[in-house]
């Protein structure tokens, strides 16, 4: 096993060679404690009965502190063991190299150079600390796994805070390498397409100072553009410096939300003055188990311990033979100066290191099927290692470890924030994000912002709309824009902000709405109280004309009887029969039947009453002028069968004219949506040329009626109703034409009643003026229906037609 630690000369034994001493070098701490990180997790998996029983794990550790030296470390791992060139084989299968596996390096930038080499011998390669969504493609890095989040997970975690706390108008900054240039592109991506707008995207330059006019310029640009909250993308050294020009230029009363890599790094809040920014959040590395920690401290003192004694063994010249000697070149005995505590991302990155042996531990043990008891000793080739360590999983101190295909760790974050309440820097966590399915938890209790009123500060270009407003954009930035109602008639979607869905026809909806509502289906229902009282009336007149029926026959060899027409009565009777049984469509709702039988029943039924009554009257003038071609009129109207014939023609007249307008435009129900906005009126299909001409033909047909029973308005009053008559046909005639300059006026249930209605005044009109006085005679004047009435009220004409 071979591995990287940034900055750092560590040494171990190598298994197999000889031991080497640690040369002196310059020691920083972060790489140092990665080095004890690794020697802890080795020193427990050699020491444990369990875990790769009888088998003894080594390792090379080299400085990783540029890409050559990371390059440099790579090629002499792929080595085989004791050669100095390194060898390439046909096929990776059988190549044998000197490590079986990789840890580190520990950035992005290094990793992506030497897992391209690793990659393509299939060495198995962990990385603790490079986090960057391109180290994910499998083509381009087919060995490559990572014990830490990778960025595609931080960038989720970051959208889905800037949405939780509404912030639409943020300023993006990523340092100027491939973790900051990757993250801010996939963050980028991911908020435009989404509502929230990015005012402005920078890159924060590298290998600068705080006198840098580049890091001056990117300060003052996200002051002018006016954003609460910016997103800093960064490493930590990139971020140390941006903030010392932040604090400089006394930018203050910002949110910052930063990235796992400095989020909790000493080396960006111990910068003077940055307790006065604003608040800052950020993403961290889950925390780490504090037994391990515990552990981990307590074998650390131990080993430094030991390392004190061997310097001070070597610097009075002992220490040089024997155990002793073997014990003192294993430990660094220049690092008894680091006395510095280790700070929570050294406690983080240690345990992804940690995390890593481990991993290898685990795919090592079942590769050589150790879960017997007892290890094979047979070869083992990286490219087998590979395919086990992709495939493990365990738990190490309550922290899950197991790898997706992309060979990143199923870990989320934690979302911590600075608190300043204390003298010292600390920080809370306020939140985590989980993985599979992603997700956010966010404790607002636990939060300390800034502001006055300890509310999260707004981030908006654009206040937002009222309810029903859509937005109106005024730039190339979504987020800025001006509202508008949206009329009546449309509703605003949530899903689409930016403008107005018109309601379905079937539906209406206010100004200003977010739903629309279910039109009113209106039509003259049954249960009514108006359709009620029309039924009523209707019924009523059904019955007065099946009981005149009945009375006109008991009585049809009477005067009375004979005098209205005789047995031209019951045609008249069963024709207003069934003009008032075709009322009955106007009541429920409109079906293809009802509308269809609804007007050419009526004026068919009417057409033949009138018909009948414009006859008798013809007869009666004609029988009673005493001129002789009257006379001889009525004679050749009735030897030809004129009465049967007229009415037969204006019967037929008025069914074809139905029949025409019914094939010109066939009746059925439509829903007529012009009558309100709140309303859907559901009524018959009317109107065009032919029903036109019904209706005018009808007018027509009752105006010749009227005038020929105005004509016998002085017949002997045994034979004259023309009073009652003509006021019945006056009556229909007014009301046709005020049902016609109302009909547009009126829609729904109140034009079906007043058709109804109209119709019921007519037919009752008729019925009155013609039948109920020849009933009351027979009911109540029984004297007036004989023929002796009848021939005095013929002589009392006579003598005052001779008298005129």
């Amino acid at each position: 096993m071979a591995a990287s630690a940034p900055s750092a000369s560590c040494g171990a034994a190598p298994r197999p060679g000889p031991a080497r001493p640690v040369k002196s070098a310059a020691v920083k701490s972060h790489g140092h404690h990665l080095c004890q990180a690794m020697h802890f997790a080795l020193a427990e998996i050699n020491n444990s009965s369990t875990l790769l029983p009888n088998v003894t794990l080594g390792c090379d550790i080299h400085d990783a502190c540029s890409e050559p030296a990371s390059l440099h470390a790579a090629l002499h791992a792929l080595a085989r063991p004791g050669a100095r060139q390194l060898e390439l084989l046909p096929t990776f299968h059988h190549h044998q190299p000197r490590a079986l596996a990789i840890i580190g390096p520990d950035s992005t930038t290094l990793a992506l150079t030497t897992a391209a080499v690793l990659g393509t011998f299939f060495i198995p390669q962990i990385t603790y600390e490079a986090s960057s969504e391109m180290l994910s493609l499998k083509r381009l890095y087919p060995s490559f796994l990572r014990t830490i989040p990778s960025d595609r997970q931080q960038v989720k975690a970051i959208f889905l805070l800037l949405q939780q706390f509404g912030w639409t108008w943020i300023a993006l900054l990523g340092s100027d390498n491939a973790y900051g240039r990757d993250g801010s592109n996939a963050l980028y991506k991911l908020l435009t397409a989404s509502d929230v707008c990015v005012a402005y995207r920078g890159i924060i330059p590298t290998n600068q100072d705080a006198s840098s006019p580049e890091l001056h310029k990117l300060v003052r640009i996200l002051v002018d553009i006016r954003v609460n909250v910016t997103v800093v993308f960064s490493n930590r050294q990139s971020s140390r410096t941006f903030f010392e020009v932040v604090v400089q230029r006394n930018v203050t009363g910002m949110v910052w939300v930063g990235s796992e890599d400095w989020s909790v790094a000493p080396a960006v809040w111990q910068v003077p003055g940055i307790q006065n920014i604003g608040s800052v959040i950020g993403m961290s590395v889950e925390k780490t188990e504090p037994a391990m920690l515990e552990r981990f401290e307590s074998w650390k003192t131990a080993e430094e311990s030991a390392a004190r004694e061997c310097a001070s063994s070597t610097g009075t010249g002992g220490g040089t033979g024997g155990s002793t000697q073997l014990d003192c070149t294993l430990r660094c005995t220049v690092c008894h100066s680091l006395t510095t505590a280790p700070d929570v991302s050294d406690a983080q990155v240690a345990f992804n290191v940690y995390s890593a042996v481990y991993a290898v531990a685990h795919g090592l043990h079942d590769l050589l099927g150790c879960a017997s008891g007892a290890c094979s000793k047979g070869t083992v080739y990286p490219w087998q290692l590979l395919q086990k360590i992709k495939q493990v999983n365990f738990t190490l101190y309550k922290s899950h470890i197991s790898f997706d295909a992309n060979g990143d760790i199923r870990k989320g974050y934690n979302v911590v924030m600075w608190n300043w309440s204390s003298l010292s820097w600390a920080f809370d966590v306020i939140g985590t994000f989980s993985v599979n399915p992603d997700r956010l938890s966010i404790d607002q209790g636990k939060i300390l912002w800034h502001t006055k009123d300890c509310q999260a500060p707004p981030s908006l270009c654009s206040s937002a709309c009222q309810p029903g407003e859509r937005r109106l954009q005024r730039s190339r930035h979504r987020c800025c824009f001006s509202c508008v109602a949206c009329p009546a008639g449309t509703f605003l979607n949530r899903s689409d902000l930016y403008s107005c869905q018109p309601c379905g026809a079937d539906e209406w909806s206010p100004a200003r709405s977010e739903v629309c509502f279910t039109r009113t289906v209106e039509f003259l229902a049954w249960s009514e109280p108006m359709a009620w009282a029309l039924l009523s009336a209707a019924a009523l007149l059904l019955l007065l004309t099946a009981g005149l029926a009945v009375l006109f026959a008991l009585n049809a060899s009477t005067p009375v009887v004979r005098a209205a027409g005789g047995r031209l009565c019951f045609l008249m009777l069963g024709a207003l029969a069934c003009a008032c049984s075709s009322l009955f469509c106007y009541f429920g709702e409109p079906s293809r039947a009802g509308c269809l039988l609804r007007q050419p029943l009526f004026s068919t039924s009417f057409a033949l009453l009138l018909s009948c009554m414009a006859t008798r009257s013809f007869h009666l003038l004609c029988s009673f002028r005493p001129a002789a071609r009257w006379a001889a009129l009525l004679g050749a109207w009735q030897r030809r069968g004129g009465p049967a014939l007229f009415i037969a023609a204006c019967t037929a007249a008025q069914a074809g004219l139905c029949l025409a307008a019914e094939l010109s435009g066939p009746s059925g129900p439509r829903r007529d949506y012009g009558a309100g906005p709140e309303r859907v009126v559901l009524e018959c299909a009317e109107g065009g040329a032919g029903r036109a001409a019904a209706t005018a033909y009808s007018v027509l047909l009752s105006a010749g009626c009227f005038g020929l029973s105005y004509a016998g308005r002085d017949l002997p009053a045994a034979y004259s109703e023309a009073k009652c008559l003509t006021c019945g046909l006056l009556l229909h005639l007014a009301g046709s034409a005020a049902l016609l300059c109302a009909q547009d006026a009126l829609r729904g249930r109140a034009r079906a009643a007043a058709r109804a209605l109209g119709g019921l005044c007519t037919l009752g009109a008729l019925l009155g003026g013609f039948f109920l006085p020849r009933a009351r005679t027979i009911l109540l004047r029984p004297h007036r229906n004989t023929r002796q009435h009848f021939q005095a009220a013929i002589q009392r004409y006579a003598r005052r037609r001779a008298a005129d």
